[in-house]
């Protein structure tokens, strides 16, 4: 491949949050309404932003490879997400308290049944069985596991809380508990076990397998810089959006729980593509590094976070599950264990998946 080709730039990734952020200036320096037009472009530019960061960060995921490009992407969208969560818990609106748990509970549920159940059917046609390392599985599993109990299920039968909250005290413990855990498992992922999460070989592999070339130093250094842009304009387009989602919501008489369903889903696009497109190449192992890390990274880093912002301002904190959707993490972690137990997958685990999340969906716009 040429030099010149090496090096060149997309320009669509370079002109989308460009243009995204002189629109978001122009809206933010009241010059431009939010009418509906408006608010129709906000959304076609935030859309854009998030391929264009789904862009940059394979960039640099394929320049520091594995397992280091998955956690680049996994913190990234953490960010995004963090900003929106405080965001909206911070304007006091109604149902700010269970923002939090409605978001993260759902980008859970969307990468461990909606992404990864698409990336393994679309995988498994493709290539029939994939393989990747049962270590890593075991691992990533067992953390999240731990994570989501304590956070999710918890709260609903302790005693020192409001209902489906801890105390003050039980609160810090739980975010201090997240953070350490995720912390050790980044360790491990990178530097204590870094084997666990490299690719599988397989005898069927061919070139056409690996990413093509690794990104130049020019184009790493417009990803750097480009990558946190588009995710900074995202927050931004997002909370522009966010009051019309509310009154869209309400008047639709959805439950409040679909607005944290729509935030995990925005935030999640770009994690969402490129672990699809890691399964379409016969990477399964990155694409579960995807899905594992990112679960890992929304609970692990979210919750300290507005964990110590809670404490800080004295506001609420909901974060016990009704019992609906305990029974559905429940079920979505005892299948994870089983499908992705075995170093091996097929299109059955996939469906399993996927029908899983059909009935999250369901459960959240009709509790």
């Amino acid at each position: 491949m040429s030099t010149n080709n090496a090096d060149k730039i997309p320009l669509w990734s370079i002109a989308a949050p460009a243009i995204a952020a002189a629109l978001a200036g122009l809206i933010f320096a009241h010059i431009l309404p939010e009418s509906v037009p408006v608010l129709a472009l906000a959304a076609i530019a935030l859309g854009t932003c998030v391929f264009a960061a789904v862009h940059h960060a394979e960039m640099l995921a394929l320049k520091v490879g594995e397992p280091m490009g998955s956690i680049i992407l996994a913190v990234a969208v953490t960010v995004l997400e963090v900003g929106l969560i405080v965001s909206i818990m911070l304007s006091g609106a109604n149902g700010s308290e269970m923002v939090a748990r409605d978001t993260v509970f759902s980008a859970i549920m969307i990468v461990l049944n909606g992404v990864i159940g698409l990336s393994l059917v679309l995988g498994a046609r493709r290539h029939h069985e994939q393989a990747f390392q049962v270590n890593a599985t075991s691992a990533a599993l067992g953390v999240l596991g731990t994570l989501t109990t304590i956070v999710f299920i918890l709260p609903a039968f302790v005693k020192a809380g409001a209902s489906l909250q801890f105390s003050t005290v039980q609160v810090m413990g739980v975010g201090i508990v997240c953070l350490a855990l995720y912390a050790i498992f980044v360790f491990v992922q990178t530097i204590k076990h870094r084997d666990y999460f490299m690719e599988v070989a397989s005898a069927e592999s061919d070139g056409n397998d690996h990413p093509h070339r690794v990104p130049s130093s020019r184009e790493t250094v417009a990803s750097i810089v480009l990558l946190p842009l588009s995710l900074l304009l995202v927050i931004l387009l997002a909370k522009v959006l966010s009051h019309p989602l509310d009154d869209a919501v309400e008047a639709a008489g959805l439950p409040h729980a679909v607005v944290g369903v729509v935030i995990a889903a925005v935030v999640l696009l770009p994690e969402g593509i490129a672990s699809v497109r890691a399964a379409l190449l016969n990477r399964l192992q990155n694409s579960v590094n995807l899905v594992l890390g990112s679960a890992l990274a929304s609970i692990g880093m979210t919750i300290p976070v507005v964990a110590a912002l809670a404490v800080l301002t004295a506001r609420p904190l909901t974060l016990g599950l009704e019992p609906s959707s305990m029974v559905l993490l429940i079920l979505t972690l005892f299948v994870s264990t089983l499908t992705l137990g075995t170093g091996r997958t097929t299109t059955l685990h996939g469906a399993i998946h996927l029908g899983i999340f059909v009935m999250f969906l369901l459960i959240a716009a009709v509790p």
